[in-house]
């Protein structure tokens, strides 16, 4: 039996931002990970012709566009906070039919960056999903996870 509660709900039960005011400030490191697939003959075609597209490069694109959205994940998830950022890597490769993301996010702050780290897997895989849909709309986002957390009360995948 877990005895932990939703940190973001309120004895009422009603949404809040938590109070991070008292929580010393640490250095936070998260890694999340995911991939898009695509079909065998897809793959081949985007290795083929080094994953550029008439709109450009497919993998730096997706970088750009995951670092981008790390940055925004405050404004896009409703109860996260807003952090100073030290570092956003974005590492896109190759894998069997399909592309394998990462994105590292660190900063020194009072809460983690675990939902950045997430918010840049996601926004990487998408766009990737929109650069090479006309292609084939068969492609799967899936296996977006948070691999590691380090800097708050409870690291995890360490």
């Amino acid at each position: 039996m877990v005895d932990k509660k939703l940190s973001h709900i309120n004895k009422q039960g009603n949404a809040e931002m938590v109070d991070v005011s008292e929580k010393e400030i640490t250095s936070r490191t998260a890694i999340a990970s995911g991939r898009i697939i695509f079909p065998a003959e897809v793959f081949k075609q985007l290795q083929k012709d080094d994953f550029l597209s008439k709109k450009g490069s497919i993998t730096q694109t997706a970088i750009i566009a995951g670092i981008q959205a790390v940055k925004k994940t405050s404004d896009l998830i409703p109860l996260c906070h807003p952090l100073r950022l030290s570092k956003i890597n974005i590492d896109i490769q190759p894998g069997e039919n399909s592309l394998d993301i990462e994105c590292l996010v660190k900063c020194n702050e009072r809460t983690g960056v675990e939902m950045e780290a997430l918010t840049g897997v996601s926004t990487a895989a998408l766009t990737i999903y929109d650069m090479t849909k006309a292609l084939s709309h068969d492609l799967e986002i899936s296996e977006i996870k948070l691999n590691k957390k380090t800097g708050g009360k409870s690291d995890f995948g360490v």
